[in-house]
């Protein structure tokens, strides 16, 4: 006699609460289709224009979520059988993502058409991956992390390695895919030891086994350390960084911007619900690690980017001492430290994307003038381009009346407030180290000798010196040419970072409206 099954029971899906990634999910798959019946720069312009309007519509479908928790104001709410959480948490991280995706299509739009890649299946897959950064962002489970973080990773690692005529994009996708895998599998056997030792991956289960049971042994440490792993290499904190500079440099720039936004937002959206919400009752086993690593990620970093002569390396290496001081956040675990990592991560989106867009100007075809002597003399050439560019580069070291000035005090006075008094003088002297790099790219620009001018033309030949800022080839000098849709991510990038410098305290109360609860 055949037994009789239980039907299966289906989880409840509240599908207006997903919105913002559907819309998403939803943009890419019309792009996908109607590419394949049309490929021309009119598309090209066309795929460009409706990606930016798919990001705004999830922006406003965001709006509508955060009305519906009551502004962040302690409101939250579970959907999808608990898996998924919708809290000022979840919708700070899809805005920070959504304007990444909008931004980032701006950027790529001149960058295609000059490299003739103006297939739409480019922001095809910017907004795949944003809808995975948005799902790690929402996510009440380990489980779903992981596949948040795999469409998130899966769709950067086409991108790294678009321009397949560049041999050192399709390294840049190589080295990216290969230690990408390995850490995704560091963050499953961290799941995986976390199961073995609370039960279960939800992160409201773990919270509440926590904080009634008292779990001895190893096990649940080593859980600890390999999700750190796992997400320390997204967030490329040091020692996970390896990966960061060749991937940077090699990559298509505004994919590099791209990445540097959103996967480093979904990173720390992931590693800060994670420790900070589910382990927060373990945190004096946690703390010291996340100290470690702050520090290493803000010394190595600063230190290495002062040797670096290729600008989207030193950037690269900036990126790596910026992850240092928004950890500095998570190390505070308390809600001051959060809401300043989380402006921090909103202010360096507008900045990080706003740097990578002038880097992908100057670089002109070919994407490989990098170097420093690329930049001498763009304050004669471009004056706009180059006093957008400064105010990036004073922000990114921390100069008054600007976004990144507060971030880092933000974040420094929380580190404070936690008597972790240590930590806070060594992120100031770090700063003062990251100073010099950025301090020696501005001089480059309003500085330079006379007879030095802005760029190369597109007929002068690659010295073996060009990567390192060393080229000395002459040809004739053209004017650098500033496509309108970078023009427009540049002017949105640079109002916000002058904006939330001088008038900071809407975007400071958005962010402690969004701080994290305890679950």
């Amino acid at each position: 006699m055949i037994a009789q099954l239980e039907p299966i029971s289906l989880p409840h899906v509240e599908w207006s609460l997903l919105s913002p990634e559907l819309i998403l999910i939803a943009g890419a798959l019309v792009l996908l289709v109607a590419g394949t019946f049309r490929r021309d720069r009119a598309m090209a312009t066309g795929a460009c224009v409706f990606t930016v309007a798919v990001a705004v519509a999830a922006l406003v479908a965001s709006w509508g979520i955060w009305q519906d928790v009551g502004g962040g104001a302690g409101g939250a709410r579970l959907a999808v059988a608990d898996a998924v959480v919708i809290d000022g948490f979840a919708v700070f991280f899809t805005v920070v993502i959504c304007i990444a995706v909008g931004l980032g299509a701006l950027l790529a739009h001149g960058y295609l058409r000059q490299e003739r890649l103006e297939a739409p299946s480019f922001y095809v897959l910017m907004m795949l991956s944003g809808s995975g950064g948005i799902v790690m962002a929402k996510a009440n489970d380990l489980i779903l992390i992981f596949l948040g973080l795999e469409i998130l990773s899966i769709a950067l690692y086409v991108l790294a390695g678009y321009h397949q005529r560049r041999e050192q994009s399709r390294e840049a996708a190589i080295k990216y895919f290969v230690l990408g895998s390995f850490s995704s599998a560091f963050f499953l056997y961290g799941v995986a030891l976390t199961y073995g030792s609370t039960g279960s991956t939800n992160l409201g289960f773990i919270a509440e086994f926590l904080s009634t049971q008292t779990v001895t042994g190893g096990v649940l440490l080593g859980g600890f350390a390999f999700l750190l792993v796992g997400l320390g290499f997204k967030v490329a904190a040091v020692p996970f960084h390896m990966w960061t500079p060749d991937v940077y440099q090699g990559s298509p720039t505004p994919v590099t911007g791209f990445m540097a936004a959103a996967a480093k937002a979904a990173g720390f959206a992931a590693l800060l619900r994670i420790f900070y919400s589910a382990f927060g009752t373990a945190q004096l086993d946690w703390r010291p690690i996340v100290w470690v690593l702050a520090v290493l990620s803000m010394v190595v970093g600063a230190s290495l980017a002062v040797v670096q002569g290729d600008v989207k390396r030193m950037l690269a290496y900036s990126s790596i001492s910026h992850a240092g001081y928004i950890l500095i956040g998570l190390q505070a675990a308390n809600e001051r430290g959060i809401a300043g990592s989380l402006f921090y991560l909103l202010s360096y989106s507008f900045v990080v994307v706003g740097s990578f867009a002038t880097v992908a100007i100057v670089s002109r075809k070919g994407d490989n003038r990098t170097g420093l002597d690329a930049y001498r003399g763009l304050s004669r050439d471009r004056p706009g381009l180059a006093l957008a560019f400064t105010v990036f580069l004073l922000a990114q070291a921390g100069a008054p009346f600007t976004a990144g000035f507060l971030a880092k005090f933000y974040v420094i006075s929380a580190a404070v407030e936690a008597h972790s008094y240590a930590i806070a003088v060594i992120a100031m002297l770090a700063s003062v180290i990251a100073a010099y790099f950025y301090l020696r790219l501005i001089v480059v620009m309003y500085m330079a000798p006379e007879q030095t001018m802005a760029g190369i033309g597109p007929e002068t030949p690659l010295g073996e010196g060009e990567a390192g800022g060393l080229a000395t080839a002459t040809a004739t000098v053209t004017r650098v040419e500033i496509p309108v849709a970078a023009a427009i991510a540049i002017g949105i990038c640079l109002a916000y970072t002058v904006g939330a410098g001088l008038l900071p305290q809407p975007v400071i109360d958005f962010a402690r409206h969004a701080t994290l609860l305890r679950l």
